[in-house]
């Protein structure tokens, strides 16, 4: 795919962070857009700046957590525009929070929204286009899909789960013209630590020191573009923290030795 132009583009999370930043930028190259997530008002932000380039950018107000408004939402987009070609799973929640002091419905409702919701989202539009006869599908998963990481318990289980999921789900469509790219980000400046929830399910409300030095939204989200184009598998997008991912692969008697001693 060498443009995005007039491609139909669902995009989850879209309210900020990388899945705004996506917006803005497949917006500009003339995408016909659907954004989701919970924050209506923050939606709507998203859209006005997105008008500014495409002619057609739509809100689908969407929480994952509640599976009831997936199939809905996927009709009300499909009976809009007819056929999704890209669908980009961006929507997630991080946690801040030690394992024995989270109680497990922590831990199942981030498992719920990272990996069910997102499970459920991409089977509730995998049959139209399988009809249709190609497809994109992305998972935003994370370096934390990569390796475990202290304070991340639920949220590292869920994204090795995404992992586990998308690279089967690629397999199983290797002759149906359906891609599926795997986006693995580390440290991007966003709120997501600001909004990863606590033992008790309250947000976090500080922005962790490695956050705030992370890579740029707009940049992380040029790559994931140029990921999408080039058709990449996977991709691993930020600064030297990805480097951890090699350590845990090559050298895991390292990555045990740094792992605790990495700072939020």
């Amino acid at each position: 795919m060498k443009t995005s132009k007039n491609k139909k583009i669902w995009i989850t999370g879209a309210s900020s962070g990388i899945g705004k930043a996506l917006a803005i930028a497949l917006a500009r190259e003339e995408a016909l857009l659907v954004l989701s997530a919970r924050n209506s008002q923050a939606l709507e932000q998203t859209q006005k700046a997105c008008m500014e380039y495409t002619s057609f950018c739509m809100i689908q107000p969407l929480d994952l957590y509640d599976f009831a408004q997936i199939p809905l939402a996927v009709q009300q987009v499909t009976n809009e525009l007819g056929s999704i070609d890209i669908l980009i799973n961006n929507a997630g929640i991080s946690q801040r929070s030690l394992a024995r002091e989270t109680p497990v419905d922590i831990d199942r409702r981030i498992m719920e929204v990272n990996f069910f919701g997102t499970v459920q989202l991409t089977k509730a539009v995998l049959p139209y286009m399988l009809r249709q006869g190609s497809g994109h599908i992305v998972a935003i998963s994370s370096i934390s899909g990569k390796f475990g990481f202290p304070l991340r318990t639920a949220y590292a289980a869920s994204k090795h789960a995404v992992q586990g999921f998308f690279e089967s789900l690629r397999a199983e469509l290797t002759g149906d013209n359906i891609k599926v790219t795997i986006v693995s980000p580390g440290r991007i400046k966003t709120n997501i630590s600001l909004n990863a929830i606590t033992a008790d399910g309250t947000p976090h409300n500080q922005m962790d020191n490695g956050q705030a030095g992370g890579m740029l939204p707009e940049k992380c989200a040029a790559k994931i573009v140029n990921a999408i184009k080039k058709q990449r598998k996977e991709v691993l997008i930020g600064n030297k923290e990805i480097l951890m991912v090699y350590i845990h692969r090559w050298f895991p008697a390292l990555y045990h030795k740094l792992v605790t001693k990495i700072k939020n």
